[in-house]
């Protein structure tokens, strides 16, 4: 299997179990409801879930812990960031692209 279809297939997974906790929780609760439900059905998959992953920013080559924490790690390749809103804000969004910029691989985490 390429590597790409297997990427698929585990976001697939990731995003049917993501819909079964919405199903079954419905809305307005906290983010940390969502994610222990949905670590427990990604972990019944058989998935392998990290929680709470630090991130470290890499300033200068040296890897500086700033606070950042990834939410979900699904099988050491998809980030999970958990959001409860009824709205993603920009704010949201330069989070997301700021792990990204921070040269989030293997090797920083």
């Amino acid at each position: 299997m390429q590597e790409n279809e297997r990427l698929d297939q585990i976001s697939r997974r990731i995003i049917g179990a993501a819909i079964e906790v919405h199903r079954h929780l419905g809305p307005e609760l906290l983010e940390s409801a969502y994610e222990s439900c949905l670590v427990f059905e990604l972990k019944r998959l058989g998935l392998k879930v990290v929680e709470q992953r630090p991130l470290p920013v890499i300033y200068k080559d040296v890897k500086l812990d700033c606070g950042y924490r990834l939410d979900l790690v699904v099988e050491d390749e998809i980030i999970i960031e958990i959001k409860a809103l009824e709205k993603l804000l920009p704010i949201h969004e330069a989070q997301l692209l700021s792990y990204l910029r921070n040269r989030i691989r293997r090797s920083a985490y």
